[in-house]
């Protein structure tokens, strides 16, 4: 998707979610008009007040709806304005009817409360734990749950109002939820102030609590919800250097994700100054594997060595950007990543390479035999996602369907595992979607036991694939170079260039079986996978593009180049 789609999207929302909300209030200001202005029609406003409070309630009966209208998290604070307004209309109709002074006053503090939400929203919903694993501190967060609960008893509050406004019934039960309401609120607000006072008592004390925890190492994590994988692929490896270390997260999701993936001591850090107390007499190295922009918000402390991991290597224009020169070093795959650099025209300091292999790579078990000799072979069709932008779009699916279909004719069982960011895109998602159907229509029908889903993506690691298939259809992605390690043969799809071109531009394609993909059809994939299943004419090419691209490390002695590597600057090497 590309820049100015991205911005359109995102108006398209913002004008959904703020339309949404101007329907309700409309609504419900109809309401208030009516129960002033008709007097003798004291059901057309009790109606429209009605349908407002439908549209209220109606998107928390679908996950989807709720985030999409800004409802998701918590109801807290959704639609006040609406919700106080209909309140109001109620009250003028109850008025009219006789309604005593109690019940006015009932109904008025009924508003008052719905609008009183606004005030905690804030705190219920962007209170952050901004220390995890840390010995000593615990800084408990306001509840969620119970901040919709808060949202709820209102709510019920202004449907038993509406309900009992033209019937002459003394509003008691309205009083009774409002005394819930009241107790919720002051249950919140309880929650809010611990928080509030155990993380003011954290800041205070944090760069005494960091000097004790004594890390010789940081590993700085900014990402975007739903890529905690890129750093879930290092944090074993850091754990295997042997010394301590924090995790630095810049962000109230980073924390959440990363806390299911690692034990280590996790603190947030969201502001640039933030990060001046973490500094300690210990620390030396920091650890970065993506290029996020509040990367720099470190990079920017010189006594310290800032070492780039990235989460994968490939021929995609990403992996030779001009943001890498900011780090001190760059620990890459093979003397291919280097060359990339030059290949781009893009000028760095040779010093700044440090060849350290795929640790990651420890678990790939080799071929076993020749792929010709394989009677059922099990094939990993594994696309890459189409990128934020354009040109750096190289995702297959677009013909997706094609390629699995050609490889359920030549009697392949598939492992299909797209990109994680895959669903992302619409196009993208439906293709997913029709190849899980292909996949699952083809299994019933011939017993071929297919892996798609849940299965291949989750319960599956990508090595666990590789070790599960003998050959694999990819694109430009670093899985296609890591998964040169194990010398089966791979396919790739050309997307964004084509022919001569493409081989230029992405080497590693000398060792693939190239195709081309334009729209949503191929050309060359027949031959392709004919030769890679069959003599797979580039074995010999394999062992010397997987050299180039990964080293010379192999099986258990992956990790090493690296845990070397990574102990050098640690304790303190420059």
């Amino acid at each position: 998707m590309s820049a100015s789609s991205r911005l359109s999207s995102l108006r398209a929302k913002l004008k959904i979610i703020g339309g949404y909300a101007m329907v309700c209030d409309a609504l419900a200001i109809a309401a208030v008009v009516a129960a002033l202005a008709l007097a003798h029609l004291p059901w057309a406003a009790l109606v429209i007040a009605w349908v407002t409070m439908v549209l209220v309630v109606a998107p928390l009966i679908s996950a989807r709806t709720a985030k999409t209208l800004g409802m998701s998290g918590t109801a807290i604070g959704g639609y006040t304005n609406a919700r106080a307004l209909v309140v109001l209309a109620s009250l003028a109709v109850h008025v009219r009817v006789g309604a005593q002074v109690w019940e006015a006053v009932v109904l008025l503090i009924l508003a008052i409360f719905v609008l009183a939400e606004r005030g905690v929203r804030k705190s219920v919903t962007s209170s952050a734990p901004v220390a995890v694993n840390v010995p000593g501190v615990s800084i408990p967060l306001p509840s969620v749950p119970l901040g919709t609960a808060v949202f709820w008893a209102n709510t019920i509050a202004v449907f038993v109002a509406l309900a009992l406004s033209p019937l002459q019934i003394a509003l008691w039960p309205v009083a009774l939820v409002l005394i819930a309401a009241l107790v919720l609120f002051i249950l919140v607000i309880t929650q809010i102030a611990r928080y509030r006072t155990a993380r003011a008592r954290f800041e205070e004390n944090i760069s005494l609590i960091v000097e004790q925890l004594a890390p010789k190492f940081a590993f700085h994590w900014q990402a975007p919800g739903g890529t905690a994988y890129q750093a879930g692929m290092w944090l074993p490896y850091l754990d295997r250097i042997g010394e301590p270390y924090i995790v630095l997260a810049r962000t109230a999701v980073n924390v959440r994700e990363l806390a299911k993936i690692t034990d280590r001591p996790i603190i947030l850090r969201t502001a640039l100054t933030d990060l001046d107390a973490i500094l300690c007499p210990s620390l030396t190295t920091v650890f970065y594997c993506n290029t996020a922009t509040r990367n720099s918000h470190m990079v920017r402390f010189p006594e310290l060595t800032h070492i780039q991991l990235n989460h994968g290597d490939s021929d995609k224009i990403a992996s030779a950007s001009p943001v890498f020169r900011q780090f001190d070093r760059n620990f890459v795959a093979g003397q291919a990543a280097v060359d990339r650099f030059e290949a781009h025209g893009i000028e760095t300091r040779r010093d700044q390479f440090v060849l350290v292999g795929r640790p990651q790579l420890d678990g790939v078990e080799p071929a076993r035999q020749p792929i010709r000799e394989i009677d059922e072979p099990v094939v990993l069709y594994s696309p890459t996602w189409s990128g934020f932008y354009e040109d750096s779009d190289y995702s297959s699916l677009r013909a997706g369907t094609e390629i699995v279909q050609e490889l359920l004719a030549r009697g392949c069982a598939v492992i299909f595992r797209p990109h994680p960011y895959a669903p992302r895109h619409k196009k993208n998602a439906r293709a997913c979607a029709e190849i899980a159907r292909i996949l699952e229509e083809d299994a019933n029908a011939h017993g071929r036991a297919h892996r798609w889903g849940p299965v291949a993506e989750t319960e599956m690691s990508i090595f666990d694939c590789f070790n599960a298939s003998d050959a694999m259809v990819s694109d430009v992605s670093s899985v296609v170079s890591d998964f040169l390690i194990s010398q089966k043969p791979f396919a790739m799809a050309a997307v964004s260039s084509h022919g001569d071109d493409f081989v230029e531009e992405f080497p590693l394609s000398r060792s693939a079986y190239v195709f081309d993909v334009a729209d949503s059809s191929t050309h060359g994939l027949a031959a392709a996978l004919d030769d890679m299943l069959g003599e797979d004419s580039l074995s010999e090419v394999r062992r010397a593009v997987r050299s180039h691209y990964l080293g010379d490390a192999t099986g258990e002695n992956c990790a090493r180049p690296f845990l070397d590597a990574a102990r050098h600057y640690v304790d303190g090497g420059r």
